[in-house]
């Protein structure tokens, strides 16, 4: 029986899930495509693109790795809730995007000061073969029904 896009799909949100939780950047890394881009708005209510900031610029893996080591080094995950929204199949079944509401927060190591990830991505794949990987992912907004 054949997998669905939507179950693989899924599957790449709960494998980025579970690497964040186990605050492991080597299974963070194993996830992207190799033209990886990540665009982070300043704020989680700065909606206009104009504004949003490259903080990681195109990806490179040491180099993306190594800045999340360093997060799990001085930060302790407090909690990581994920829920996918809605998953998107192209008609030619060979690109997808989930949005995912994400609330995950990280208290800092030194001083207890804690760094709030929540809000809304859109996280875009690329099939690759027999399998995806992630290629773009927008930074979180915040989004009211």
């Amino acid at each position: 029986m054949a997998v669905s896009v939507e179950s693989q799909i899924q599957a790449m949100v709960d494998r980025e899930t579970a690497a964040w939780d186990r605050q492991d950047a080597t299974a963070l890394v194993a996830l992207f495509h190799p033209d990886m881009v990540w665009p982070w708005p300043p704020d989680n209510q700065a909606h206009d693109p104009a504004r949003w900031v490259f903080p990681q610029g195109r990806f490179d893996r040491h180099r993306w790795q190594a800045g999340w080591e360093e997060l799990f080094r001085t930060h302790q995950l407090v909690h990581n809730v994920r829920r996918t929204v809605r998953i998107v199949v192209s008609a030619e079944g060979d690109a997808a995007f989930a949005v995912v509401d994400v609330d995950t927060l990280w208290r800092r190591r030194a001083d207890g000061a804690p760094q709030h990830w929540q809000g809304r991505a859109c996280k875009g794949y690329t099939k690759v073969g027999e399998g995806w990987l992630l290629i773009f992912h927008t930074g979180l907004l915040e989004y009211t029904d």
